[in-house]
């Protein structure tokens, strides 16, 4: 196929204007003269789809002309297209869904909130189909189930939305630091003034594959540790109001009244005193949660 410039721009997408301008920074051959016309082939069109595809990944200009001088001096760009391919993977195993406007208003308890859909759209949640009026993407299933289950529980759908986006800035911030430290202390090396050769991006590739869950593994397990210790504090805080923090945080012995101890010990005995103390003061925190949590139910209904 040969092509004029407007042809070819027709094409590839790009605007004539923008094909000169590659031209004149040496990213695009020049066409071949025929008389007065210049004539572009498959070859061109080939290379403005690669530029189109590396900018598309984030590469500068200066980073697409190396690239591609690479490429024409045979060390390829497999390597490298295979990394960037890599890193623009999917991060989760998780499928995207959709739901239509009848199933988002059922599976909120039949509210109709166009606020929240609005929230959720803006916030990626929920993302319109084209061509479809009624019909929604859902890329992650898992947290509009998160919305639902919470919204369930009684929290407001605005609460919910305000609640994200403050997640997000910090799971962000998170990311931002493990791409920072396996940056210096992983890929650096392979992060030079040129394009890695084509071992050296491969190498990378399978580093990504390697520490790819390693972010999310760590995120759960400290995610799970603060859990279980803020919620520890949390509930012994609300069932002990008078109780400052510090004491919550380092369990101070209680002295106890003499008498107590005595009629304690005559029940069951200077051996089993301390553990009858502990057992009791357990049964006494189980059914304060307990009183608690039924007459959060009695509210509620």
């Amino acid at each position: 196929m040969e092509y004029r410039i407007e042809d070819l721009a027709h094409h590839s997408g790009a605007t004539v204007r923008t094909i000169r301008a590659y031209q004149d920074r040496g990213l695009l051959p020049r066409p071949e003269r025929r008389g007065r016309a210049n004539v572009y082939g498959e070859a061109h069109l080939a290379r403005l789809r690669q530029i189109a595809d590396l900018l598309d990944r984030g590469y500068t200009l200066a980073s697409i002309k190396e690239l591609l001088e690479a490429w024409d001096t045979g060390r390829g760009l497999g390597g490298v297209l295979g990394l960037a391919a890599e890193v623009d993977g999917p991060w989760t195993d998780e499928k995207a869904d959709r739901i239509t406007s009848a199933g988002l208003e059922a599976a909120f308890g039949g509210v109709q909130d166009e606020a929240a859909v609005a929230d959720a759209v803006a916030l990626g949640i929920l993302e319109p189909v084209p061509g479809s009026e009624d019909e929604f993407l859902v890329p992650s299933p898992q947290e509009l189930a998160v919305a639902v289950e919470l919204h369930a529980a009684g929290v407001p759908l605005s609460a919910i939305a305000g609640h994200l986006r403050e997640l997000r800035g910090q799971v962000e911030y998170i990311a931002s630091r493990f791409l920072e430290f396996t940056t210096e202390h992983v890929f650096a090396r392979y992060l030079g003034p040129h394009p890695p050769t084509e071992a050296d991006a491969a190498e990378a590739a399978s580093l990504v594959r390697r520490l790819r869950p390693l972010a999310q593994q760590s995120v759960d397990a400290e995610l799970a540790r603060a859990m279980r210790l803020f919620a520890t504090r949390h509930l012994r805080r609300h069932l002990n109001p008078g109780c400052p923090v510090a004491d919550v945080e380092e369990p101070q012995p209680v002295p106890l009244p003499a008498a107590t101890m005595r009629a304690v010990r005559a029940l069951v005995g200077d051996d089993n005193a301390a553990a009858f103390i502990a057992a009791a003061a357990e049964r006494e925190v189980a059914a304060r949660t307990l009183d608690t949590l039924t007459a959060t139910s009695i509210n509620r209904t």
